[in-house]
């Protein structure tokens, strides 16, 4: 049941990353993500949040012609 929940939440952020114009849209988009998908898996939300946000961040950075 918990792969299920990990499956759930890879799918959630990946159809719902956004990579925003600014950094710090770009951080904030990816913490809300991350925290987000904490909740579904029951995990630390602060971990999630901190995770998402630097997850979006490096791929904005190292793709920016696919963050629109």
């Amino acid at each position: 049941m918990q792969f299920r929940h990990f499956i759930y939440a890879v799918a959630s952020c990946t159809l719902l990353a956004a990579c925003g114009n600014t950094v710090t849209e770009q951080s904030l988009g990816g913490a809300v993500i991350g925290a987000g998908a904490a909740v579904v898996v029951s995990g630390s939300v602060l971990q999630g949040a901190a995770i998402g946000a630097a997850g979006n961040l490096a791929y904005c950075q190292l793709n920016p012609g696919r963050c629109n």
